[in-house]
């Protein structure tokens, strides 16, 4: 989920109690909630580098006492004052818990059991950012100087610190996501319930919408194609809406941009792979120019984590790029030597 997400819930978890347990707990929590996002620095290596390592070792359960560690020696090196290790180590896990578990609510998943296993984890209840869950922290944030405020309107001097809202809109984000599951089951077994041009779907799946809890992006995969419908919970779906994305011929193109990068990562990394195919003019002749995305994502020409190759009228891969957006691609292959 989006860092100030994080935040938030740190600053909750801090004034539900977590406080009393050690000094500077909210400025702890903020910190560990958001360590395991350090991956971020990825990027100096380029983007691909960047989703590689994204939701990886930081995210993974093995690491979550080492982050914990460092979120508490920063927390003494910026609060300027000695914590009880013990104490601090604590509330550090509960704050790098806390972030994986909500990365873990999301579509694009963690890989939890690095480095046993690089399998991905994801529930599919949430985007990467949910304005519900936003609305509501913002609103428990924001409540202790709006009831001191109104305190000091009518003259009394009271100085709340938040702990009751912040137990309400903890266990209301427990609720949330209990509803979320609920309706997602709903969802899924409807999508799956069918048939798409006779066939039976090999998976499913059914994504969040960030501002509308009640609707859903549904995927259906089959033998032969991907298929994009947007269905909700009360109203489901009609198929014949659906936006239908055929699997590519396995062709010598298909297969040599295949064995290069970036495309080998998103053999891995991708859930429901799509592929665009456009010829293009090159001085040899007609190649063709290739694009891979995830339809979790987006689709070809529009969305996030593209993977794009430029082949010659024999099939050979004469350039490969990633970008996290299609224009980014247009711009690399319109300065790539043809």
């Amino acid at each position: 989920m989006d860092n100030l997400t994080h935040s938030l819930v740190g600053v909750a978890l801090s004034r539900a109690g977590l406080q009393r347990v050690t000094p500077h707990a909210t400025l702890l929590l903020i910190i560990s909630s958001n360590l395991p996002d350090i991956d971020i620095l990825a990027l100096a290596g380029g983007q691909l580098a960047d989703l590689e390592i994204h939701r990886g070792y930081t995210h993974s359960l093995i690491l979550i006492p080492l982050l914990a560690i460092v979120s508490a020696l920063l927390t003494m090196v910026i609060g300027d004052q000695p914590v009880r290790f013990w104490r601090a180590f604590f509330v550090g896990c509960v704050g790098v818990g806390g972030h994986l578990l909500l990365d873990w609510t999301g579509s694009f998943g963690i890989r939890a059991l690095l480095p046993f296993s690089s399998k991905w984890f994801y529930l599919d209840l949430n985007g990467f950012y949910d304005g519900v869950i936003l609305t509501a922290l913002a609103l428990a944030f924001v409540w202790p100087w709006f009831v001191d405020l109104v305190s000091s309107e009518i003259g009394r001097n009271t100085k709340h610190r938040g702990q009751g809202s912040a137990l309400f809109v903890l266990f209301f984000l427990m609720l949330y996501e209990g509803g979320r599951w609920t309706l997602h089951q709903r969802v899924l077994n409807d999508l799956n319930s069918r048939l798409y041009d006779g066939k039976v779907p090999l998976e499913v799946s059914a994504l969040a919408e960030p501002n509308d809890p009640f609707h859903w992006t549904g995927i259906v995969e089959t033998d032969d194609a991907f298929r994009m419908v947007r269905t909700g919970a009360i109203a489901l779906i009609n198929s014949t809406d659906a936006r239908i994305f055929r699997k590519p011929r396995q062709n010598p193109v298909y297969l040599a941009v295949n064995r290069v990068e970036p495309f080998r990562y998103m053999a891995y990394f991708s859930r429901f792979p799509v592929w665009d195919f456009e010829p293009i003019k090159l001085a040899s002749g007609l190649g063709e120019r290739v694009e891979e995305t995830d339809l979790r994502f987006g689709t070809p020409g529009a969305g996030e984590f593209h993977a794009s190759a430029l082949t010659d009228p024999v099939g050979r891969v004469l350039e490969t790029e990633f970008g996290f957006t299609t224009r980014e691609m247009d711009e690399m292959f319109a300065s790539a030597p043809q």
